[in-house]
C-alpha cells in the first residue's frame, strides 16, 4: 500500500507516520501493493481526527474518527475500515472493475455478514426545479439533513446536505 499522509494544524512527526503506517498497514492483507491510502491527520481544539480514504475503482472506502488522543483515533479508524471491508466484501467484489484492487485471499475468504442492507421504506415525491440555496431553505423547513432536488441551473438531480459547523454541501452528478 502507498501512503499519502498529510496534516492540518499538526506536524506529521515520524512517530505519527510510523503509527499510521503500522496500524493502517494491517489492512495490507486486503489490498494490492499499488493501492493508495490517503490519510489526513488534523487537530481542532481537543479533537484529534484522522480521515482515511482508499479509492478503488467504482467505490471509495472511507472512515473518519476522532478522540482526545491521535493514537486512539488511529486505532479506531483501522478497526472501522476492517469491519467495513468484511461487511461489504461481496458488494465490493461484485463491482468487477474494483476487485483488481483487492488481494485474492480477501475475496475468497467468507466473512459473516453482520447485517444485510435492508431498505424498509420508499418515498416518492415531485421534484421541482429550484436553486441550491432554495433547496437548503426547504431542507431546513423540513428538519432534514439532506434534500434531493432538480437544480434549476443545470436541470440535473442534485442533493444538498448539512455539514458540520452549520455549513452546507452540494452533490452534483458527474457523467
Amino acid at each position: 500500500m502507498k501512503f499519502i499522509i498529510s496534516g492540518k494544524n499538526i506536524d506529521v512527526t515520524p512517530g505519527l507516520r510510523t503509527a499510521v503506517e503500522d496500524k493502517i498497514g494491517k489492512l495490507e492483507k486486503y489490498f494490492t501493493p499499488e493501492t493508495e491510502v490517503h490519510v489526513t491527520l488534523s487537530v481542532e481544539k481537543d479533537r484529534q481526527k484522522i480521515e482515511v480514504t482508499i479509492p478503488v475503482k467504482g467505490s471509495i472506502i472511507r472512515s473518519e474518527q476522532s478522540s482526545s488522543d491521535m493514537y486512539v483515533s488511529i486505532d479506531l479508524v483501522e478497526e472501522i475500515i476492517e469491519r467495513q471491508l468484511k461487511k461489504y466484501k461481496t458488494k465490493l467484489a461484485d463491482h468487477k472493475q474494483s476487485s483488481d484492487h483487492f488481494r485474492a485471499e480477501f475475496l475468497e475468504n467468507d466473512y459473516m455478514d453482520e447485517e444485510e442492507v435492508q431498505i424498509v421504506r420508499t418515498k416518492r415525491f415531485d421534484i421541482k426545479p429550484m436553486y441550491p440555496e432554495d433547496a437548503c431553505v426547504q431542507m431546513e423547513l423540513l428538519g432534514h439533513n439532506f434534500y434531493v432536488f432538480c437544480n434549476a441551473e443545470t436541470d440535473q438531480v442534485n442533493v444538498v446536505y448539512k455539514r458540520k459547523g452549520n455549513t452546507y454541501g452540494l452533490i452534483e452528478p458527474e457523467y
